[in-house]
């Protein structure tokens, strides 16, 4: 049995490196020995219960949501298969922002729609990252063998003998929990790169074995910061896998390729809706505190719908959907996205945080000037039936001969948007599009 035979699993890392543009400093650490267990930490513990008005966590979420859509439209015209998770990018470059002043800062909250002020917006991120955190016990009435299961973790790796602002430090670990190992990137670059990829690839399962590439870390490297989310979790109503066919789906272009489509045995009450040239529902996951929504344009309306697709209109999806009983088709499929983000970003209206001689992170440090080399982001999804474990279980509730008829058929055999969405918070975890279910790692 493959034990990644799950319904999502997703395993998404940004990469924030900044640069310094002054002569790197002398090191006291011998190369090819990175100090990789020391760190530079705040005394402060982290804030386990944030005092942040409802006001603020629905403004957060407004503005995660906004830049979600912004980013899809940013990265859309890249072609082929896409996921992305923007929570991760948002909470590792609130991080960053952190240390940004000037009209650094106020380039990057225009962009990432950040509209909290610092002493606001932080806390709020961390009031959302331990709801979030509570998931897995707050999904009910789960099988042990299809649990759910969100987690998020934080490193960032900073230049030892570099003077990091106690403020900035602060921050870092009253709201994200994080502290700053110490490595030598002046010394040995590569010591420092082996060093965070082992990490990440220890914190994965080794599923990600090399994050950065040989090229992003160099002497002027001075601070990177490395997320990690993963998810994963068994549907609710699951598909019959004895119903997996090789189907045909219509990529964009007209031609058609045949990949296995799942199938579910009766028509479960599904949130539905549908608009001119759309169709859409919500596929809930076991526990209920997540759900896939799936976007299917009409065939040829595909580029049309996607142009048009922002934060707005994905909230008038939400609000449209009402209980129908649906029978979901759609296909199995697995693919990964990986994103080297720093023209992305400043098309997006961050320039200065990459411009050296521009950025300003003086919050972070003031013995260097610091700006954005790049922003590294990847992503992985793969989708398919309960499992065989879920399948076996399944099997028994299949057997019920209670027919019902559905209201609707959503049969996704062209192509369609999805979005994986925290219910209770209304965060947007990732976002995808499927062009090409066979395009594959």
């Amino acid at each position: 049995m493959n034990p990644w035979r799950v319904l999502f699993s997703s395993l998404v890392f940004l990469s924030l490196a900044l640069s310094s543009c002054a002569p790197p400093p002398a090191s006291a650490t011998p190369p090819g020995e990175p100090s990789s267990g020391q760190t530079a930490v705040s005394n402060r513990g982290r804030n386990l219960a944030p005092a942040v008005p409802p006001a603020d966590a629905a403004q957060l979420t407004a503005g995660n949501t906004a830049f979600a859509f912004d980013f899809y439209a940013a990265v859309r015209g890249e072609g082929g298969n896409l996921i992305y998770s923007p929570y991760s990018l948002s909470l590792a470059l609130a991080m960053t922002y952190a240390g940004a002043r000037g009209e650094t800062e106020r380039q990057m909250a225009e962009t990432l729609r950040f509209t909290l002020p610092q002493e606001r917006l932080h806390p709020a991120f961390n009031a959302l990252d331990l709801d979030l955190a509570a998931r897995p016990e707050q999904a009910a009435d789960v099988d042990p063998q299809n649990r759910f299961e969100l987690s998020l973790v934080n490193s960032l790796w900073g230049q030892q003998g570099l003077g990091f602002q106690p403020d900035f430090l602060d921050t870092l670990a009253l709201n994200y929990g994080a502290g700053m190992r110490l490595v030598d990137y002046a010394a040995d670059p590569e010591a420092a790169r082996l060093a965070i990829n082992q990490w990440v690839s220890e914190e994965t399962r080794q599923r990600i074995e090399e994050l950065l590439p040989r090229d992003v870390i160099d002497r002027d490297t001075r601070l990177v910061l490395v997320n990690a989310i993963f998810f994963k979790a068994g549907w609710l109503f699951p598909f019959d896998e004895a119903l997996t066919a090789d189907a045909p789906f219509t990529r964009l272009d007209g031609s058609r390729v045949q990949a296995p489509r799942m199938a579910m045995r009766e028509a479960p009450t599904l949130a539905y809706a549908s608009g001119d040239g759309w169709q859409a529902a919500a596929l809930p996951y076991a526990g209920r505190m997540a759900e896939m929504i799936v976007i299917a344009p009409e065939a040829g309306r595909f580029a049309e719908f996607e142009a048009g697709l922002d934060a707005e209109r994905y909230s008038q999806i939400l609000a449209a959907m009402q209980p129908r009983r649906v029978q979901v088709e759609m296909p199995a499929f697995e693919f990964r996205s990986e994103f080297m983000l720093r023209e992305t970003l400043r098309g997006m209206g961050m320039d200065e945080p990459f411009t050296p001689g521009l950025a300003d992170f003086s919050g972070m440090t003031t013995e260097e000037a610091l700006f954005i080399s790049q922003v590294i982001h990847q992503a992985f999804i793969g989708v398919d039936e309960a499992g065989t474990e879920a399948a076996a279980a399944t099997a028994v509730v299949m057997s019920r001969e209670a027919a019902v008829i559905p209201d609707v058929v959503l049969t996704l055999d062209r192509p369609f948007i999805f979005v994986i969405r925290d219910v209770p918070s209304g965060t947007v975890l990732f976002i995808g599009r499927v062009l090409d279910p066979t395009a594959g790692e």
